[in-house]
């Protein structure tokens, strides 16, 4: 158990180094103990912070759903518009402390978490200046924001396994493109044949109509808003369905097959076990270095196995 609370506080000040390292935490007074609340999670206070955020996005996102139904928006209208306004205030002043507790303000401003906090704010603002634009469902984007949830189960202990998935897909992506192209040339020459087979008399009254008909039918999904009327046109939509399957498997084997392949390539690149439960995970001892023997240790083990043979 100690092991494991080792790990664990191993792994959080890890990723705390990491956040330390791009925004540059205070060195000492409020603003390192605010930078150790907002942007680290392995203290009782960053906590219960984070998960107060969550559940102050959660509610702002279902206020934001709440408006869209016209029989509750006409019921709870003023209520939902003073919600906002607070759920707005709230973010604006966690957005200027983040700004207001690092070093390195602009640096964080243009990060992906602070780029998500300024568009969390602009919606309701911009409703005020341009009610027409109906710019207020763009609030929707603070859900993003709840990737912050992955700092309070301490999901950084895996990213040895995102990192490979990560790598996986890379190596695949010069396999991946030319998959992707030949899929949109078979899905062009598909569409293009389906158009002049069945026509616009039957629904498929241009190329693009066309081809978004093939995108489904390859994707074997087939919403049966388009549908081939002739046999000509049936039998060319059953080769598309079942084309459909093995485009399907193609890139899930590609990326297998790279897991595979560095997996089994570095000892060290391995998935480390977990020590317990399911998923959680350790970093792999590290293998005990070989002793060097000194020319007399040497030379001792040479005239015992001299003796040993005779």
């Amino acid at each position: 158990m100690s092991s494991s609370n080792a790990q664990w506080n191993a792994a959080s000040r890890a990723m705390s180094s990491t956040t330390d390292s791009r925004f540059d935490k205070p060195a000492h007074g409020w603003r390192r103990t605010l930078f150790t609340v907002i942007f680290e999670a392995d203290t009782r206070a960053g906590l219960w912070f984070d998960l107060a955020l969550i559940a102050v996005i959660v509610a702002s996102v279902l206020v934001v759903i709440l408006d869209s139904v016209q029989s509750i928006r006409e019921q709870w209208r003023s209520v939902f518009n003073v919600l906002e306004w607070i759920f707005t205030i709230l973010f604006t002043l966690e957005y200027i402390a983040r700004l207001s507790c690092v070093n390195k303000p602009l640096r964080y401003a243009t990060s992906f978490y602070g780029v998500i906090d300024l568009l969390a704010l602009l919606p309701t603002f911009l409703v005020v200046f341009a009610p027409e634009m109906g710019l207020g469902y763009l609030i929707d984007v603070r859900i993003l924001r709840l990737l912050r949830v992955f700092r309070i189960f301490k999901l950084s202990r895996y990213s040895a396994e995102y990192r490979a998935l990560v790598s996986a897909v890379a190596a695949s992506r010069r396999k991946i493109t030319v998959f992707v192209g030949f899929v949109m040339l078979v899905v062009l020459v598909m569409g293009t044949l389906m158009y002049v087979v069945e026509g616009p008399q039957h629904g498929f009254t241009s190329i693009p109509v066309a081809i978004y008909w093939a995108i489904s039918t390859m994707a074997t999904v087939g919403f049966g808003d388009l549908v081939p009327k002739t046999d000509l046109g049936r039998a060319i939509a059953s080769v598309m369905m079942l084309v459909g399957w093995g485009v399907l498997a193609v890139p899930t084997g590609i990326v297998t097959a790279e897991m595979a392949r560095h997996g089994s390539g570095d000892e060290s690149a391995a998935v480390p076990l977990a020590p317990r439960g399911v998923l959680a995970m350790v970093e792999p001892s590290p293998a005990a270095p070989a002793k060097r023997l000194t020319p007399a240790a040497r030379r001792r083990a040479l005239a015992q196995h001299r003796r040993g043979a005779r």
